[in-house]
Parts: C-alpha cells; sequence; structure tokens
C-alpha cells in the first residue's frame, strides 16, 4: 500500500531533506511552506499523513489539528518543531495530534511514528470498506502478508478446480472461514455449504450424521433421515476436526469420497453423489500417520490441496486490518459508533502473541468496544494480558 506523506514546513531544506528520506522509505511525498497550501490538499483527499511545523508564515500549525477535526477520515497529523516543549506537545496529543517530534528530528523516531501513522491509515481504510474478494460474498480479511495472499491464491485455484482441501492452522486461526471462503468463490458458491465438526460428535453417531440411515436401522431410528453427504449432493462437504475421527469411520469416509457413493446405515441401496470435501484439523495429521491414528490413504485423498493458516503471531502486518474489520463487524452488531484505535493500543495488539489467535483477537475487539468511552479504543479498554505490555 503506498501512503501519501504531506510535509508542512516553511524552511525548504526540511521539506528537501524529509522528502529524501522518505522516498527511501517508499513514500510518495508533498512539500508545502504554508498552512494556506496545506489546507487545499487535505480538501482534495491528498494526503494520507501529516508532518507539521508549528511556525508557520500565514499561521500557527496547530490550528491544523482543530480545523481537521471534523473530517471524517482526518489523516493522522506528527508535529514537528524546533521550538518544543512539554506545553506545547500535551496540547498537540489532547488536540488529536498523532505524535510530536522536536527538531532535529531522530531518523529512527521518525520511522517508527510513520510507521505507527501507516497501521492507522491501514485500519481506517478497512473500516471504510472491505477488500473487493471480501465484499463479494463473505467476510474474509486476507491481510498484507505474503503467506495469507498465497494461502488465498492457492484456495481460490482449488475453489475453480473443485478439488478436496486440506484446511490445517492453530484453533483459532480461521480454518472454517476459509472453507467458507472458497465455497463463496467457486462454482458451487450457490449449492450447499454444510459443515461438520467430528469432535463434537460422538464417533457411534458420526457414521449416522455423515451417511444418514434407514427407519428401523438402530433403535431410536423411527424414520428415514439423510445424512450430510446426502444433503450436500451438488456442493461442498466440510469436515472441520476431522483428526478426531476414529479409523473405522475414516475407512468409510474413503470409501464414500473416492466413489461418490455411498449406503445408509441400515439401508442396501447406493446413493450417488457429487460433493466437494474440504476438511479442516488443528493436529499434526502425518505424526498421527505415523502413530496409527490416522489413515494414511485418507490423508492424501483430502490432501491434493494444502493449505496451512500461520497462527496471528507470525503474520502481525495482518492485525491493522482485522482490527479495522472487527472493529466495523462489532459496530454493526451492536449499534455501537467506535471510528478506530490509539496509537498507543495498536502498539500493544501488534507486541502480543495472540495465542488463541484470530478469534482471541476478535474477542478482545468486542471487549475493548464494550469497555471504551470515547471514539476510539484506547489502552486501558484493552484486556490485561493485551495492555499490560506497555506498562
Amino acid at each position: 500500500m503506498s501512503l501519501t506523506v504531506l510535509i508542512v514546513d516553511d524552511e525548504e531544506n526540511a521539506r528537501q531533506n524529509l522528502g529524501e528520506l522518505l522516498a527511501t522509505k517508499s513514500y510518495d511525498v508533498i512539500g508545502v511552506g504554508t498552512l494556506g497550501d496545506a489546507r487545499e490538499h487535505l480538501l482534495k483527499g491528498d494526503a494520507d499523513i501529516v508532518l507539521l511545523d508549528i511556525q508557520l508564515p500565514d499561521g500557527y500549525g496547530p490550528n491544523l489539528l482543530y480545523e481537521t477535526s471534523n473530517m471524517p477520515s482526518r489523516p493522522p497529523i506528527i508535529v514537528i518543531t524546533g521550538f518544543g516543549d512539554i506545553e506545547t506537545a500535551v496540547d498537540a496529543m489532547k488536540n488529536g495530534a498523532h505524535d510530536f517530534l522536536t527538531k532535529p528530528v531522530d531518523f529512527a523516531q521518525l520511522d517508527l511514528s510513520l510507521q505507527r501513522a501507516s497501521e492507522v491509515v491501514k485500519m481506517r481504510r478497512e473500516l471504510e470498506h472491505y477488500r473487493e474478494a471480501q465484499a463479494q460474498k463473505v467476510d474474509f480479511v486476507i491481510g498484507e502478508s505474503p503467506r495469507m495472499k498465497e494461502v488465498i491464491s492457492h484456495a481460490l485455484k482449488a475453489a475453480d478446480a473443485q478439488v478436496s482441501v486440506l484446511i490445517t492452522g492453530e484453533t483459532g486461526t480461521g480454518k472454517d472461514i476459509l472453507a467458507q471462503y472458497i465455497h463463496a468463490n467457486g462454482p458451487r458458491a450457490n449449492k450447499p455449504f454444510i459443515a461438520i465438526n467430528c469432535a463434537a460428535i460422538q464417533n457411534t453417531m458420526l457414521e449416522s450424521e455423515l451417511f444418514g440411515y434407514e427407519a428401523g436401522a438402530f433403535t431410536s431410528a423411527e424414520r428415514r433421515k439423510p445424512g450430510l453427504m446426502e444433503v450436500a449432493d451438488g456442493g461442498i462437504l466440510f469436515l472441520d476436526e476431522i483428526s478426531s475421527m476414529s479409523l473405522d469411520i475414516q475407512a468409510k469416509l474413503l470409501r464414500a469420497i473416492e466413489s461418490q457413493s455411498f449406503r445408509r446405515v441400515g439401508g442396501t441401496n447406493l446413493i450417488k453423489v457429487d460433493v466437494q470435501i474440504l476438511a479442516a484439523s488443528n493436529r499434526d495429521l502425518p505424526k498421527m500417520i505415523r502413530e496409527n491414528q490416522f489413515r494414511e490413504d485418507l490423508f492424501y485423498r483430502l490432501n491434493i490441496v494444502d493449505l496451512n493458516l500461520a497462527p496471528l503471531r507470525e503474520r502481525k502486518e495482518d492485525i491493522p486490518e482485522l482490527v479495522g474489520f472487527f472493529i466495523r463487524t462489532t459496530n454493526a452488531r451492536k449499534g455501537m459508533n467506535v471510528t478506530g484505535v490509539t496509537p498507543l493500543a495498536m502498539q500493544a495488539l501488534q507486541q502480543y502473541d495472540w495465542p488463541g489467535n484470530i478469534r482471541e483477537l476478535s474477542n478482545a475487539i468486542e471487549r475493548a468496544i464494550i469497555f471504551c468511552d470515547g471514539e476510539r479504543i484506547d489502552l486501558p479498554d484493552l484486556p490485561r494480558d493485551v495492555s499490560i505490555q506497555m506498562a
């Protein structure tokens, strides 16, 4: 994502030096020497971030903070001055400055401040509109990390090819959402998407859930019941936590997938179906194969396309977009109007390792919105495990 930084400083050398530095960091740069010129660019929406000097020929720089306070998406403003003092800094921060730096500017400190401002901009963009792929059908945050972009690319190809997919990753990484995304973006989008959590059903009942049963097949079977493979005909069957399935059910599932047919429990008629199988596991299936806990032939039948979702701690660059997404969805669900996250809160969110992954982040943002008294989530609004890092 390319961002434009507006430098507002009456010293031409300062504008030039800062501009050259920012260009090496892949920022687009606009340099102006007056408040009047800065206002024109801001009204046109030219700037994503502002570097603002205090003493300008046509006025007091921080006045821009007041003037832009009601803008729907005011750019983060970093105040930079050679006349820095505590009172000025406090006043600027109270009136909405993103940060406050003094001249001569420490480039490392400026770089860090710009990175935090960039995260705010990314989050706002996510709040304003979904990515095209998300907005089409399924609420799904792709993010900025190369690993996630590769996963999505492979997922779309698997969806188009209608092949079996094995989705792996830690608990809370969004395996079920990815399965829905594959369904929504493939040729079976208008057909059924049937999901079953294999870990939530006793193995003695799992066979009848998958394949159905005939009346009289067992004591409580008073009438015929179609199984989920039958219900999913033409569409997708998602088998979550498939590692919990017993070996005998695995064998029956393998036969059904290979032949695209099965018999109901207690039945003799062969039922033909056309079902794409998606499976997910948070366990190490190759290790389970070595320990004779999972069938190798079923593994390879499911693993035509392998999609591994990285834990959130390994793709923290995706956190700003995820936070923006969760704010938007929680606002809509609870009738709230939280607009964003303070820089300090975002820093805490990105420093935390999220052992519960995306699910934990979603819960943390929902909690923060409940406790938030202002327009933006601040550090005290976050769960203690997250905020304590900044103490």
